[in-house]
């Protein structure tokens, strides 16, 4: 857990929530905080460490760089491959894969100097998580406010259509989708601040839409948990603008922290969050 990414908080609460889990299920389990300085070889040697519970959000941790690692060092770990989690965390290769394969998302395009936006529109770092460096620009004026935050950030920018309709968050664990939940911040955007700072965002479990909306968002979803090669526990963010379901992306290793989705969606399909927690453990596995 930890890492030197822009998601190192996050990642230290998902680790200590896992941690205790684990714990509590009395596995031998010790947490790691790997500030990025480390060598994470040395570590999981020193520790004498037989499979990793991986709780690393964003760069490094996320985007296949630790799973290639682990591959390396032939110790298990959880969630996906090396390639799965590149793709996905990857949101212009993502996105790329979402078209050949007639995955609905919206219209999308990687940010040039020749490139006139059309408002509104979203403008994102191509590869960070947890909404970092993301914007929804409605005014003009904001634009270049906008575009210099997402180029801060790792990745190149992607500019995406603005669809304005409820957030969704589906689930997938071990290949079958878990549930859905509704996402209703009391803000515009389910930013940074929503997910994690405020405590005015509801989560409506399972997500009160009608039952062929409901379904579609199931099975684009799983669908694009399978072409992007995913393994064990995945959350993808969707949009619903009454007619359709828009996916916007995959993530490979969702938080664990107690405000997080998945936690949300087990607990109502029947998992208790130490349930959730043993049964990724249990998915882990190498991959090459």
């Amino acid at each position: 857990m930890g890492g030197p990414s822009a998601e190192r908080e996050i990642s230290l609460r998902t680790g200590t929530a896992v941690l205790d889990a684990l714990k509590k299920r009395d596995y031998s389990a010790i947490g790691i905080d790997w500030t990025g300085n480390e060598s994470v070889s040395k570590l999981l040697r020193d520790a004498k460490i037989d499979v990793v519970w991986l709780a690393l959000h964003g760069t490094l941790g996320e985007d296949g760089c630790i799973q290639g690692l682990l591959e390396c060092d032939r110790i298990p770990y959880t969630g996906s491959g090396v390639l799965a989690s590149a793709l996905g965390m990857d949101k212009i290769a993502s996105k790329r894969i979402f078209d050949h394969f007639g995955i609905p998302t919206p219209e999308w395009r990687v940010w040039s100097n020749d490139f006139t936006p059309k408002f509104p529109c979203v403008v994102k770092p191509s590869r960070e998580g947890s909404s970092v460096g993301v914007t929804i620009v409605t005014d003009p004026k904001d634009w270049p406010t906008a575009l210099a935050a997402a180029q801060k950030c790792h990745g190149e920018v992607m500019v995406e259509k603005y669809i304005k309709g409820r957030d969704l968050s589906v689930a997938v664990l071990d290949d079958a989708v878990l549930g859905t939940v509704e996402i209703k911040p009391a803000v515009e955007f389910y930013d940074y601040e929503a997910k994690y700072q405020r405590k005015d965002t509801q989560y409506l479990v399972p997500a009160p839409i009608e039952p062929q909306a409901d379904q579609k968002a199931r099975e684009i979803t799983l669908a694009a948990h399978r072409v992007l090669g995913c393994s064990g526990a995945t959350r993808s963010d969707l949009v619903y603008d009454g007619t359709d379901v828009w996916m916007l992306e995959v993530n490979t290793l969702p938080g664990m922290t107690a405000t997080s989705l998945i936690p949300k969606i087990a607990k109502h399909a029947g998992m208790s969050y130490e349930d959730l927690v043993e049964q990724i453990l249990l998915s882990a596995r190498l991959h090459a």
